[in-house]
């Protein structure tokens, strides 16, 4: 259908009369719509936005014909074909946007032609071809965006001398090649350059660190070598910088402590050599720091302990040597400090148990020696992992170590450590442990955990044996396999033999005469299912009479008798897959939630077969060994003959699903902040289960009622009665009959292979995140045609015209971060497998956004403290057009608010209220 009706002549003599034509935001969403060749006959049209609606077809070549057009903004429609060459007559065209469609072939040279240009944004294309040297001639662009494409060849050079007005260059994702051109020094006005992922080879130009407006340089992934100018030292508004992934040489310059506002700096995977420079103390505003996977020696400086708001350190997988700095105890803020693989000495620093921010300590792979500092067991918030293995550690484990509460993985193994392993039994959350070639000795304690460990995680400690036996682990076979012996002669074995088949015949004995009694006493009431005393069908009537077996994993106060009571209908709150879920009200007056497990019948059982496990056995196993913060706590399970009840937290929240969609607009009650909280924690809760587990752990069922919300809308990962475990060997991707997930959640590879894996849980979890964002379920009524959700936000390119409509209307930059996670959700969603990310890189992925969007707003708030512009305080807003996106906004102020670039250090005040106001969400890629 065209955009304009079928006319006469008569009024279309009129349409030069047209100077404004802004249809935006979805407006032609109700049918598939081309731009008609006859818009060329508004000859004095200057302005057009049909952004972010359904235009498909070509480019109109007719449109070069508007002599008058200052601004063409067509970006996330599903245009297709080439840019007609005829764009390069529109001599009065400042702002280009073509970016997020499907539109193919190169770039034509005669965009040159255009000298007001000042934004050209053709990111999200397939465009092919290479980067026309002719661009050299638009002198007044301001944001050149070419990323996500197929482009292939060299920058041209010319680029480099000629755009001195180039405050964005964007070519990341793209397959450019041949050295980055010296020239790009030439930019003055240049804030951000990402030439990340691309083949790029040769040295970092030097030029580069001399930009004084350059606040991010980003060239991951490529395959530069060369070494680190010195000129480093001159980039003293750089705030990200990141070289990772590259084969860089040489030593890292003293010079860059001279650089005072970097916050991020990468220079991990690459061939660096020579001391990790103490000048690196002299940034004060870095935060995280990365020098993984290189070959750096010497010691670690004392004065990165100067740096007092360092969050991350990783120096990890390098020849480093000399100790521990006992200075580093005064970062108080440090999170992760990672220090594995080198060949560091001496002792523990007993002072890093005042890095109370710390989640994660790893000093695995060195030479440490000594004991563990009592100190260690101070760090209250170590959460993550403390890995101490492969050193030559002494001594007994500190008794204190129980204070480390929320521990959920440690590694002693490899060490020469001594004594018992009671002080390990108070660790509750601890998922992962591994004790293993060490010399420790005694009963092993009887815990949960203890019970279920492998014999790997002991093995080599000749003394530690099993209680009530004489199993000890003394080592591995030839094959590498855990071996345990028995201290006994084959006298005594013999004799231990004889003595357990006169207990077994005495025992059998015993309980046949035993159930003789009772079957005579329940009579005819065995009959009729016993004597329960409950009324509620749900609760199994009869069943519930039989006798009751309980297995806590926390610490609780409450019997079973007290749960059983309350297994009547008022008391449903929901029922899943798996079964029936009460609200128990205890008489303690705490409540929990109850999962009363549906009946194993034939065919349930049968379906289970398959995995080895019924639901239950399947549930039990995995929740009593989780701890994680984002995984509902597991009390306990209790079991008789028929009946199967589980316990956990209850969440006076519910679930996401209700909150999104049960209560009356309740969704529209989440800000967004709360919705990221929530797609965050779950991400780390799923992340976990795939990566923190041994074996992993796939849920199987990720669904929005099975995230449930806490009382400060913190995310929790529940029902797990239908989860896998991935036993080691087993063939991970095994088909089972037993239909694993919920409908609309379901990975699309499932239907035809039967396969679930851990991508499928990602493939689920993708689908939550764009419930979240757009506030339709899977299979929602209000998507046209019967869409599923995935395919509905596909069509329309991942834009802000999808978000749910109580999130619209936000500033830029929370809306640009709501576009950001639906891009990541969008990757979780793909249709192949492969290509979906792990989880524990989603939740990165979804951390980095958030720290990106943290400072830029501190750059935003500094810059705009210097005026100059207007110094607006806020987002500006069109009062005369209804533009709700990031891509394009509009001022009322009489002052033009300064150019939102990313990281702007610098104003246009020459360009118009739009044009000043006008800025791309793709201003940050995934790699910043």
């Amino acid at each position: 259908m065209p955009l304009l009706p079928a006319t006469t002549a008569a009024p279309m003599r009129h349409l030069h009369l047209i100077l404004f034509l802004p249809l935006l935001l979805n407006l032609l969403l109700l049918t598939s719509t081309s731009i008609p060749p006859e818009l060329a006959l508004c000859a004095n049209l200057t302005d057009v936005y049909l952004y972010e609606n359904a235009l498909s077809g070509a480019l109109p070549p007719e449109l070069g014909a508007l002599q008058s057009l200052q601004k063409l903004l067509l970006w996330q429609n599903a245009l297709t074909g080439p840019i007609p060459d005829s764009f390069g007559n529109l001599t009065s065209l400042v702002s280009l946007d073509l970016s997020i469609n499907s539109i193919s072939g190169v770039i034509p040279p005669s965009l040159g032609r255009l000298p007001a240009l000042q934004d050209l944004m053709l990111s999200d294309n397939n465009l092919t071809g290479t980067i026309p040297v002719q661009l050299a001639n638009a002198t007044a662009l301001v944001q050149l965006q070419l990323d996500t494409n197929e482009i292939s060849g060299l920058i041209p050079s010319e680029l480099g001398r000629s755009l001195t007005n180039l405050q964005v260059l964007f070519a990341w994702q793209n397959r450019l090649e041949g050295a980055i051109p010296a020239t790009l020094a030439s930019m003055a006005s240049l804030q951000a350059l990402d030439l990340s992922h691309n083949r790029f080879t040769g040295a970092v130009p030097p030029g580069l660190f001399l930009l004084r407006n350059l606040t991010k340089l980003l060239i991951l992934s490529n395959d530069l070598s060369g070494v680190i100018p010195p000129e480093i030292g001159k980039a003293a508004s750089l705030v990200r910088l990141r070289l990772g992934g590259n084969r860089i040489a040489g030593e890292i310059p003293a010079a860059v402590g001279g650089m005072k506002s970097i916050v991020f700096l990468d220079l991990g995977s690459n061939r660096l050599t020579g001391t990790v420079p103490a000048e690196l103390g002299d940034c004060s505003q870095l935060q995280m720091l990365d020098l993984s996977n290189n070959t750096l020696s010497g010691a670690l400086p004392e004065s990165l302990s100067g740096v007092r708001g360092l969050q991350e350190l990783d120096v990890s997988h390098n020849q480093l040597t000399g100790t521990v700095p006992d200075s580093f105890g005064r970062l108080a803020v440090l999170s992760r400090l990672v220090l594995a693989g080198n060949a560091l000495s001496g002792t523990i620093p007993a002072a890093l148990g005042r890095c109370r921010a710390l989640e994660l300590l790893d000093l695995s792979d060195n030479r440490l020696s000594s004991s563990i500092p009592d100190e260690l067991c101070s760090l209250a918030g170590l959460d993550i992992a403390l890995n101490l293995s492969r050193n030559g550690l002494t001594g007994t484990i500190p008794a204190r170590i129980s204070q480390l509460s929320k521990l959920s993985v440690l590694d002693l193994s490899y060490n020469a450590f001594a004594g018992s392993l009671t002080p390990l039994a108070g660790l509750d959350n601890l998922v992962t442990l591994n004790v293993s070639q060490n010399n420790f000795s005694g009963y092993l304690p009887d815990t949960k955990l203890f019970r279920q460990l492998s014999a790997s995680s002991l093995a080599g400690n000749s003394g530690l044996c099993t209680k009530g036996g004489d199993v000890c682990f003394v080592g591995v076979d030839a094959d590498g396999r855990p071996m345990s012996v028995t201290a006994s002669e084959d006298a005594q074995r013999a004799h231990r033999l004889k003595l357990a088949i006169a207990l077994l015949v005495t025992a059998t004995v015993a309980m046949v005469l035993g159930m003789i009694g009772i079957l005579r006493a329940r009579g005819v009431g065995v009959k009729g299912g016993g004597g329960g005393g409950s009324s509620d069908s749900e609760a199994g009537g009869g069943e519930l009479g039989w006798p009751w077996q309980f297995t806590p994993f926390q610490k609780v106060s409450f019997s079973v008798d007290q749960v059983v009571r309350s297994l009547v209908d008022a008391n449903i709150i929901g029922k899943g897959v798996s079964g029936v879920v009460y609200r128990v009200s205890l008489d303690s007056g705490e409540t929990i939630a109850v999962k009363k497990l549906w009946p194993a019948t034939t065919a349930a059982a049968a379906a289970f077969k398959d995995a080895g496990r019924d639901s239950f056995s399947a549930e039990v196993r995995t929740l009593g060994s989780i701890r994680h913060k984002n995984i509902v706590r597991f009390l306990g399970c209790c079991w008789n003959k028929s009946t199967r009840l589980l316990m956990y937290d209850y969440m006076a929240n519910g679930s996401l699903g209700a909150v999104l969609h049960e209560r009356g607009g309740g969704g529209a009650q989440l800000e967004w902040d709360v919705r990221y909280r929530i797609v965050l924690g779950s991400a780390q809760g799923l992340a976990y289960l795939h990566h923190g587990c041994s074996p992993p752990i796939v849920h199987r069922d990720i669904k929005a009622n099975n995230i449930l919300i806490g009382l400060d809308f913190e995310a929790y990962i529940a029902d797990f009665g239908l989860a896998k475990l991935v036993d080691e060997g087993a063939d991970f991707g095994r088909s089972s009959n037993t239909v694993a997930g919920s409908y609309g959640y379901i990975a699309p590879e499932y239907g035809y292979m039967l396969k679930i894996t851990e991508k499928s849980d990602v493939y689920s979890y993708g689908v939550v995140v764009l419930e979240v964002l757009t506030g339709k379920q899977p299979i929602d009524p209000t998507i046209p045609d019967g869409q599923h959700v995935v395919d509905w936000v596909r069509r329309h390119k991942g834009g802000a015209g999808v978000l749910d409509p109580a999130l619209q209307g936000r500033s830029d930059s929370e809306v640009e971060e709501m576009l950001q996670v639906m891009g990541v959700a969008l990757l979780c969603v793909s249709p192949v497998p492969d290509e979906r990310p792990a989880m524990k890189d989603v939740a990165a992925m979804l951390k980095e956004i958030r720290l990106e969007r943290e400072e830029y707003a501190k750059v935003d708030v500094l810059l705009k403290g210097g005026g100059g512009c207007g110094s607006p305080t806020k987002d500006a807003t069109s009062t005369t057009m209804p533009v709700a996106t990031t891509k394009a906004t509009t001022s009322t102020s009489s002052t033009p608010p300064c150019r939102q670039g990313p990281g702007s250090s610098a104003c246009n005040s020459n360009s118009s209220s739009f044009s000043a106001a006008y800025s791309s969400s793709k201003a940050k890629s995934p790699f910043g």
